[in-house]
């Protein structure tokens, strides 16, 4: 599916929420689209491999790092799971690692940046609760838009 946030924006910008612009693309899906599930946690992935051990079915996972320059919180086994399992993508308010390796991959993840140090594990955060950053709340549930051009939020599916 080809996803113009640009064209969205154009059709429906009075229901959509637009992210500041701060991401940069790792996956090797340049353009993704989803409804959102969410996780709020901070230097702690356990639950994100949790999460993406799960069927995807197209989603997005949302992570809400609390924007942590300090450890990565997908590396490429976890990309790897969200590939295999259908997600369509992860947005990461924090950092990332391999992404050479993730970059490869059938899945779109953007993030703020990279980082080559792992994280705890201690199974610590939150599941599905609204996460804010970059101006907009991110609804579990409502859809995720991603492209070049940006992040967009819906409460309903526009394509």
């Amino acid at each position: 599916m080809n996803i113009h946030t640009a064209d969205l924006c154009d059709q429906f910008e009075s229901e959509l929420r637009i992210c500041a612009p701060m991401f940069r693309s790792y996956g090797g899906r340049p353009a993704f689209s989803g409804r959102i599930t969410t996780l709020k946690l901070f230097e702690d992935n356990g639950l994100v491999r949790k999460a993406l051990e799960a069927k995807g079915d197209g989603q997005v996972l949302v992570v809400d790092g609390g924007a942590s320059m300090r450890r990565a919180l997908v590396g490429d086994q976890i990309a790897q799971l969200a590939a295999n399992n259908g997600w369509s993508g992860i947005v990461v308010y924090g950092c990332i690692r391999d992404s050479a390796a993730i970059a490869k991959m059938d899945v779109g993840l953007f993030a703020l940046g990279t980082h080559p140090l792992k994280t705890v594990k201690r199974n610590e955060g939150t599941v599905d609760s609204i996460v804010a950053f970059g101006g907009i709340d991110f609804v579990p549930g409502h859809y995720l838009y991603a492209d070049a051009d940006g992040v967009i939020v819906c409460p309903r599916n526009l394509t």
